[in-house]
């Protein structure tokens, strides 16, 4: 290519723009112009590359927990129903202790003043049967039915919709009572979300069946290893503790399968 046939403008354009064809043609437009005296012999070619950005700081483990927190503490699409559940559990039990109840051990007489399931008082106060849903015996009943729920609502409540899985929990619930309340008709003071959450799980088991929501082989997997894992652990641990209401287990699991099949039927209707 001859340069210096050309005009200045041109070895100007080449100059800046040059680069993009191939820097040999922008350096020889740079030492033309040098030649012609129109620009400094000591300066930098134009078109020499910008220096790096400088790469944007790694995310402080304090930054990472407090996501981790906020997303599974906030409402969000998918996980709307199952973070205030979480918040009505825990912030009943902190109003206990602000109350004046012993946390760590919380005592019968407490507990009914709370809205337990105490047999005598359900037929008067039929409240009961919901109100002890969210009432727990102490921490670690807390942790272990907070932590269920937990991942139960990861996995699947984006699957069964908001309305039809907070329809399930306190259906599931009010038939754990029922059923706790008719096993024990003397006088048994039961609290806990458990039947609530084997409501859960049977709901996830008759759509696993139904295969309405859970179309997939990876999501019936993971759905199947929770279950697995969860319910037929807390059903072994029940019928081995003595003070485990394994009638508000079962009535609340019945209860779930009953409406997982009819929102399973219900599916195959719309679809």
């Amino acid at each position: 290519m001859p340069f210096q046939e050309k005009s200045d403008a041109e070895l100007l354009y080449l100059a800046q723009h040059g680069a993009r064809y191939s820097a040999v043609v922008a350096d020889a437009a740079v030492q033309e112009l040098q030649r012609r005296g129109l620009i400094p012999t000591e300066l930098p070619a134009l078109h020499a590359p910008a220096p790096a950005p400088a790469p944007e700081p790694a995310e402080s483990w304090l930054h990472l927990v407090g996501r981790l927190v906020k997303s599974i503490a906030l409402p969000h699409d998918g996980y709307y129903i199952t973070p205030l559940l979480l918040l009505a559990n825990l912030l009943v039990f902190l109003l206990m202790g602000l109350s004046g109840v012993n946390l760590l051990d919380p005592t019968g007489p407490d507990l009914v003043a709370w809205g337990s399931n105490y047999s005598p008082f359900v037929p008067t106060q039929p409240w009961r049967l919901l109100t002890n849903v969210f009432l727990h015996g102490g921490p670690a009943h807390l942790l272990l039915n907070l932590s269920a729920l937990l991942l139960l609502g990861l996995l699947a409540e984006a699957k069964v919709g908001r309305w039809p899985w907070l329809l399930a929990y306190l259906l599931s619930g009010l038939g754990g009572s029922l059923a706790s309340w008719w096993w024990h008709p003397g006088s048994s003071n039961s609290v806990g979300a458990s039947g609530a959450i084997f409501g859960l799980y049977g709901l996830l088991v008759a759509l696993l069946l139904s295969r309405t929501h859970f179309r997939t082989r990876q999501d019936r997997a993971a759905i199947m290893g929770l279950l697995l894992y969860f319910a037929l652990g807390s059903l072994v641990g029940g019928l081995e503790g003595p003070t485990t209401d394994n009638a508000a287990h079962i009535g609340g699991l019945l209860t779930g399968i009953g409406a997982g099949l009819l929102l399973g039927l219900i599916s195959n209707k719309a679809a």
